[in-house]
């Protein structure tokens, strides 16, 4: 059984996490055909319930420790339900992108809070066609290649302990992830606020083509600035740094957004704003993510016509999940 002693502590995980430099990174290299599939979510009904034990005693009882690292993707978490998007890793440093897993919650830092859960992850790939696979992602051997995602209800601001439960044959092997979630403390604009309005570069107003984009070939997305069309079109903004991101999920990311702003033409403005001044990370975050007050990247804003911030994803995302937010503001 897996003591509380023996669960892997979130220090531990994260400076495994860290020493390997990445957070939803692949090993063997980025691919538009990377041989991973999409995949729905297991049932809830295939994992055990909580019912309301702590949550290192609900481990003790139902799983086993596993040396794995469970990193998540995001830093903003809000009350009610999450998009909690993860990377799972062996200490290898090799990403594990086939496991079928739940994620656990409970308040407080030292997972002694009543469990909550589970909530089922599902798999989404990172892959795109191949005309939409840039050679900043294609030449990045840690690029991004998938990620799991659950939809996590956190029901009360503060602190929370996180453990993933892996399902393996008729077991269960459980890890904590390498953070904790701090919920409600994030000033980033929800859905249903208004968006911030702010200026993004563009080509007419970066003269250096190479501060305007890190992405090899730069994508198409820096011909209209945010200011110009806010609440008069439906937006897509991202930001994104693929040259720079520490997580190695912002190439894959702005290839997806590339790929399907091909879908939707002219019904829709599609976005990328870069987010460090210069494309030097230590000169900060250029005034554009000041405005939606981000400490991180990626991020991607779904806007309607009415400058109604309508979707936002922390993280990794696929074609699919984009697709489907931008569907709803597209008319």
């Amino acid at each position: 059984m897996l003591a509380v002693g023996k669960v892997r502590s979130a220090p531990a995980a994260l400076a495994i996490l860290l020493g390997a430099a990445l957070l939803i990174g692949g090993c063997g290299g980025g691919s538009s055909d990377s041989g991973i599939q999409s995949k729905p979510a297991p049932a809830a009904s295939e994992f055990p319930s909580p019912g309301g034990q702590p949550l290192l005693q609900f481990l003790q009882k139902n799983a086993t420790e596993v040396q794995r690292v469970v990193a998540p993707a995001g830093k903003v978490w809000r009350v009610g339900e999450n998009r909690y998007a993860f990377g799972i890793f062996n200490v290898d440093r090799s990403q594990i992108s086939d496991a079928t897993v739940a994620i656990y919650v409970a308040p407080g830092r030292d997972g002694r809070g009543p469990a909550s859960g589970p909530y089922p992850a599902r798999i989404d790939s990172l892959a795109t066609k191949p005309a939409f696979h840039s050679k900043t992602t294609a030449d990045d051997p840690q690029a991004a290649l998938a990620a799991y995602v659950s939809q996590v209800t956190f029901p009360k601001p503060g602190p929370y302990t996180v453990a993933a439960v892996f399902k393996e044959g008729g077991s269960y092997k459980a890890v904590l992830a390498a953070e904790t979630a701090d919920v409600g403390a994030a000033a980033v604009p929800p859905v249903g606020a208004q968006a911030p309005a702010t200026e993004t570069d563009t080509k007419a107003t970066v003269g250096n083509p190479s501060l305007l984009d890190t992405r090899v070939p730069p994508d198409t997305m820096h011909d209209v600035n945010y200011a110009d069309v806010l609440g008069k079109k439906p937006i897509v903004l991202l930001f994104a740094s693929p040259a720079l991101c520490v997580s190695r999920t912002c190439g894959p990311v702005a290839d997806v957004t590339e790929q399907v702003k091909q879908q939707f033409g002219d019904k829709v403005a599609f976005i990328h704003q870069e987010p460090y001044v210069d494309n030097q990370i230590q000169k900060g975050f250029r005034p554009p993510l000041q405005a939606f007050h981000l400490t991180d990247e990626p991020w991607v804003f779904v806007i309607d016509r009415s400058g109604v911030i309508r979707s936002e994803i922390e993280g990794p995302f696929g074609v699919d999940e984009l697709t489907r937010d931008v569907q709803q503001v597209a008319g």
